[in-house]
């Protein structure tokens, strides 16, 4: 309303200069006073688009379809740092202000960019290409909808900013379309291979990732809940947690490399024990990947392989099971003599899941960098 109440005014204005000076004076040169802002800033605008992204995973993205014909800063480019409680500095708030087009995630996850984009600036959001809103798993990025539709979006806002590149940026596009096409292929191929497949995972980083491959996932719900709101899971959850991988009901664990903390090196721990894969994840693509394509492509790789790690291992732990439950029949018959009850047993089994009894979490020694 307040836009077209300016260019009511404007319109009374320019009545009245008529009137002063003639109309001949306000006839002709009228084009040249009002110019279209949109054509003649398109006409002017030349070289490199700079482009700012929250994350490193969209900022590849962005450098993929823009090519030479866009600078991209991503502020978010390390593993170490945790995007989620990622406080900017003065310097990143004027990466954001400056930029041409901001691209950023979406869906609660970088607030501290989506607020900080200025006025007129083109912003790109991955969670409002794919219909994603706050309360949505925010980790967009692994999700094969999200990228196809957040790279669609991306060539498109390339092109109205330098309309003579449009045809390049579509080529790029097509190509981009092309690889990702590959990796959905490669995705169908496992989920054939591999069916029936189930994972646990220590923080739900990897979900669209894992829905995609025809994962089901078997976390406990009050665990899921707990970490996602970075909140503390019940005791009851964790132990539910914990018995879900020494009885080897989940192929494998997804374990989220950027959020450490004693419940994931217990988690860890325990899967390293009983010989469940553990798959580490992080949320930053790694300084190793240059597209995320090829992160997404790397992902699945580990996956298919931990895959094959467990089946390979299941028949020596069903030879195992059958042995101790022979050992558990002949020690039944003499637990009088020996003064030795099961629930002894069961305390020993529940040993393995305390800190600092022998075991190497995959992820001992590191830190969690947003708590």
């Amino acid at each position: 309303m307040e836009r077209f109440g300016w260019q009511t005014k404007a319109t009374a204005l320019l009545g009245s200069l008529c009137l002063v000076f003639g109309l001949a004076a306000c006839g002709g040169g009228n084009d040249s006073q009002q110019p279209d802002k949109t054509n003649n800033s398109s006409k002017l605008a030349s070289g490199p688009i700079n482009v700012v992204a929250s994350i490193n995973q969209w900022g590849s993205l962005a450098k993929e379809i823009g090519g030479s014909d866009v600078n991209v800063t991503s502020i978010v480019n390390t593993v170490s740092v945790d995007a989620h409680d990622f406080e900017p500095q003065t310097t990143d708030m004027t990466k954001l202000q400056k930029a041409e087009i901001v691209v950023v995630n979406g869906a609660g996850y970088d607030n501290w960019a989506s607020k900080s984009i200025a006025k007129g600036t083109t912003s790109v959001s991955a969670a409002t290409a794919v219909g994603a809103s706050t309360g949505d798993n925010p980790h967009l990025w692994f999700s094969k909808d999200a990228r196809k539709a957040t790279a669609t979006e991306l060539e498109d806002a390339f092109a109205k900013a330098r309309p003579a590149k449009a045809k390049q940026f579509q080529a790029r596009l097509k190509t981009w379309k092309a690889n990702e096409t590959k990796l959905e292929d490669s995705m169908k191929e496992f989920s054939q291979k591999h069916k029936d497949a189930t994972y646990g995972a220590t923080e739900p980083v990897a979900y669209y990732l894992m829905d995609d491959l025809g994962f089901t996932d078997k976390t406990p719900k009050g665990y899921t809940q707990a970490i996602s709101s970075e909140g503390e899971p019940a005791p009851s959850d964790l132990q539910k947690f914990q018995h879900l991988i020494s009885g080897r009901d989940v192929n494998l664990l997804i374990n989220n490399t950027q959020e450490a903390s004693n419940t994931t090196n217990l988690l860890t721990g325990t899967a390293g024990r009983t010989e469940v894969p553990v798959v580490d994840v992080s949320e930053q693509m790694p300084q190793d990947q240059t597209t995320l394509t090829g992160w997404i492509t790397a992902l699945m790789e580990k996956i298919d392989k931990a895959m094959d790690d467990f089946k390979a291992s299941e028949a020596d732990h069903q030879k195992v099971g059958s042995g101790n439950e022979s050992s558990n029949s002949e020690q039944s018959g003499q637990s009088g003599q020996s003064g030795q009850s099961s629930n002894s047993t069961d305390s020993n089994q529940q040993t393995p899941s305390t800190p600092g009894n022998g075991s190497v979490p995959s992820n001992a020694g590191q830190t969690d960098p947003g708590k």
